[in-house]
């Protein structure tokens, strides 16, 4: 793997905007790919580097703040150099669920792994995908193409929360979040198992 511009993972650190005024932009920026490195973010939301865990939190938000994904590749971004790194399903983890009531209705917001609260529904949706073993997986869109999964504990929170809608002349069992419904199965085969 080749390394990130002169100093590796050091590198990157050194070449990251200090702003503290919410994302920075990766979106507008376009700096030459630089190479892979030896990063992965692991399928339970642990962030490795070289094979060894990254155990500083700053440091993990400080490199979710400027992930960007292209296609079906990730990379971190900074104004001056792009590298790419692994993730085996996706880069967030939804630990904490809130739900509230307000003028927009039930209102669900998410923590992630990574501190970010991210409220689902316009801009933010939730999609439900089939297992190969049975059930479901749930993703929240974070921003920027990126998405998080929803803990199996969560993921029952949901279903507590649920309820049967018509969508396209079917019913259809899901949850509400600020005025949107997000369909999990027909209601159909979720009676069956009820």
């Amino acid at each position: 793997m080749a390394k990130a511009g002169q100093g590796g993972l050091e590198g990157i650190v050194a070449a990251l905007p200090r702003e503290k005024r919410g994302p920075p932009p990766v979106e507008k920026w376009n700096p030459p790919f630089c190479g892979d490195i030896d990063m992965r973010i692991a399928a339970d939301g642990t962030w490795f580097y070289q094979k060894t865990p990254i155990g500083r939190p700053a440091l993990v938000k400080l490199f979710a703040s400027v992930l960007k994904r292209e296609g079906d590749r990730y990379f971190l971004v900074t104004p001056v150099e792009k590298v790419g790194i692994v993730v085996d399903e996706v880069p967030f983890l939804a630990v904490e669920l809130k739900v509230a009531h307000d003028a927009r209705g039930q209102v669900l917001s998410f923590r992630t792994n990574v501190e970010d609260w991210v409220e689902a529904g316009p801009g933010h949706g939730l999609r439900f995908e089939p297992e190969a073993a049975g059930g479901l997986k749930p993703f929240v869109h974070v921003r920027r193409d990126l998405w998080a999964k929803v803990t199996r504990t969560l993921f029952y929170d949901l279903v507590e929360l649920g309820e049967e809608q018509v969508v396209d002349s079917k019913p259809m069992f899901g949850v509400s979040s600020v005025g949107e419904f997000f369909a999990m199965a027909e209601a159909s085969v979720v009676r069956e198992f009820a």
